[in-house]
């Protein structure tokens, strides 16, 4: 059971109100009674006092069982007061301690507990001590409506107070997965986007080598071609940062041809595709998959051929590629490795599928649903 951060503490983040509760409801009806009863009741009623700030203390402090018997003492102590001196008042501190308790049936138990008891006590009273009721009607009015409306005032409080905990709690989270989430973007966006350049770089450079004594012109165009690769992956790496368009698929195509074309492999496409009209997530998630199936293609499967199909349809989109390689068990790609994980994942993310076979090579199925429906004005814009 959680409570509130002092046990005096009747009204939550406002000491001073609460300290003048205590009085006004405790001490101020206590010098009546010094002034109207004999010694032995004024012993009593102190005596009376004491205990009940005991019980009350200890029940704020105690985390077990033992919180309920000291509340049902307490409501004992309300009653017995309240039926013998009219001396109503401890009622209220106890309604306000029920209202600190989280448990929703042992908050209700003793909510219901307490008023039955108070009301009780003050009917009995009335029957005893008819004339002092009458004059304290005022009194009694008001800690009746503290024992009905403060325990909800601060079982509501609290609870309110627990689900703004809970709620920071889960935008904190929520922040820290996005940071996350974007980390895991960001690293898979640059393996996707500079791998296979990168790639092509090494593999240009190493043959300009052997060419530079054997054909001079042919280790020049080489490095012509690595030169125009270097300035691909920079602009690709540039649009990426700035994020300032999304990757169209009919861009990465062309590019997919010049890395191709640079590695010797030659390359099919086959589409029946509207470009405009694919989505612009879908037509990222298949480029950037793309440049990773490709990038495979030149750097592990040792092809000569390489065909890209694009069939597009009224509710799904499917990119193959099928090259005429040594196979996905040959090539030296683990299955856990970054980039197998980072296809998976953004098909995964578009509710796509991704199926990778072996067919006199290597062919890669990628089916995307294409359920986002454009504006004429956004296919113009396109």
């Amino acid at each position: 059971m959680d409570r509130v951060s002092n046990w005096y503490s009747i009204f939550p983040k406002n000491p001073l109100l609460s300290i003048s509760a205590w009085i006004f409801f405790c001490f101020v009806p206590l010098y009546f009674v010094f002034r109207t009863t004999s010694t032995l009741i004024i012993s009593i009623a102190v005596a009376v006092l004491v205990v009940y700030i005991i019980c009350f203390r200890f029940s704020y402090s105690t985390n077990n069982g033992l919180v309920y018997m000291c509340l049902a003492l307490e409501m004992v102590i309300n009653a017995v007061m309240t039926v013998l001196f009219g001396y109503i008042y401890f009622a209220f501190f106890t309604a306000f301690f029920i209202g600190n308790i989280r448990h929703t049936i042992g908050f209700y138990i003793m909510y219901g507990l307490h008023i039955a008891m108070t009301v009780g006590s003050i009917i009995g009273g009335f029957f005893i001590e008819t004339e002092l009721f009458i004059k304290e009607i005022p009194f009694i009015v008001i800690v009746i409506f503290g024992v009905i409306l403060g325990p909800f005032y601060l079982y509501s409080a609290n609870k309110r107070d627990k689900l703004q905990g809970q709620l920071a709690t889960a935008n904190e989270r929520i922040s820290e997965l996005s940071v996350y989430e974007e980390r895991q973007r960001i690293a898979r966006d640059l393996h996707d986007t500079l791998g296979q350049k990168l790639s092509m770089v090494g593999l240009k450079s190493d043959l300009a080598i052997r060419l530079v004594k054997k054909d001079q012109d042919a280790a020049i165009e080489e490095l012509r071609d690595i030169r125009q690769t270097a300035s691909i992956a920079l602009k690709e790496v540039r649009e990426m940062v700035s994020n300032m368009k999304a990757v169209k698929l009919q861009d990465e195509l062309l590019h997919v041809q010049q890395i191709l074309t640079a590695a010797n492999i030659k390359m099919t496409i086959e589409s029946n595709s509207e470009f405009h009209q694919i989505p612009t997530i879908i037509g990222n998630t298949l480029s950037m998959c793309l440049k990773e199936v490709i990038n495979n293609v030149v750097r592990h499967s040792k092809a000569t051929e390489c065909t890209i199909t694009i069939i597009q349809k009224a509710d799904v989109i499917q990119l193959t590629v099928l090259d005429n390689g040594i196979g996905i068990s040959s090539m030296k790609i683990k299955p856990s490795s970054n980039g197998l994980n980072g296809m998976k994942e953004r098909v995964e993310f578009v509710n796509g599928e991704l199926e990778i076979s072996e067919q006199n090579g290597t062919l890669v199925k990628i089916i995307v649903p294409n359920v986002i429906m454009y504006q004429k004005e956004d296919s113009r814009r396109d």
